[in-house]
């Protein structure tokens, strides 16, 4: 496999909502000590909205599949998960326009864009705990190996952001609900973080 193509997006889609069902307990107990508890339920919720709506996009291109999934997100992902996954989909449709597939090279720029969106409108960088945390090693693991395999890519940007989602339990949250909590919120792994190596694994294992 070079490249993501419509099926692969689907395929993707449909087993992000399956993991997100899945893992909603999970990530609902990373929620409970630093945030409102519903970062599970939210995530779960809105990937089966997109999941039902996968059917009415099957004819549209990657642009517009994209667009459907970030406007989704934004109308049923409650809290500030809506909006900062509905930007990440939404920002990534730029260098998707007009292509059917989508190289490396045209993914990682996807992600870069999406990326770049997220760190604006939550005005979060390195190290503020959030899942921006988990979203720049995926995007660095795409851009150190752009000769890569596209399906050992993908693997590798799924593993740095499941490590790095891992990584932020010692940080101090600068960023969110959980920064009100102070030194209390070190100790805590992100759900945010944790949300994005789970979406990115998804997309490895769809590709396998």
């Amino acid at each position: 496999m070079d490249s993501i193509d419509r099926a692969l997006i689907r395929a993707w889609l449909l087993r992000a909502a399956s993991v997100f069902d899945a893992q909603k307990a999970y990530l609902t107990e990373l929620d409970a000590p630093i945030g409102d508890s519903d970062h599970g339920e939210n995530m779960a919720r809105g990937f089966r909205a997109v999941a039902a709506k996968l059917d009415g996009w099957w004819d549209a291109d990657i642009a517009a599949v994209l667009k459907g999934v970030a406007m989704t997100l934004i109308s049923t992902v409650g809290g500030a998960s809506g909006p900062l996954y509905g930007t990440l989909f939404l920002q990534a449709v730029g260098p998707a326009a007009g292509r059917d597939t989508l190289d490396l090279p045209a993914w990682t720029a996807c992600l870069q864009a999406g990326v770049a969106g997220v760190r604006a409108r939550g005005r979060a960088g390195p190290g503020d705990k959030t899942m921006v945390d988990a979203l720049l090693p995926a995007v660095a693991a795409l851009e150190e190996f752009p000769d890569t395999e596209l399906q050992e890519a993908l693997a590798r940007s799924a593993s740095a952001a499941e490590e790095a989602a891992v990584a932020t339990i010692p940080l101090l949250a600068r960023k969110g609900r959980a920064s009100y909590l102070g030194e209390r919120s070190i100790g805590h792994q992100d759900p945010g973080a944790t949300s994005v190596g789970l979406l990115l694994r998804a997309l490895a294992d769809a590709a396998a």
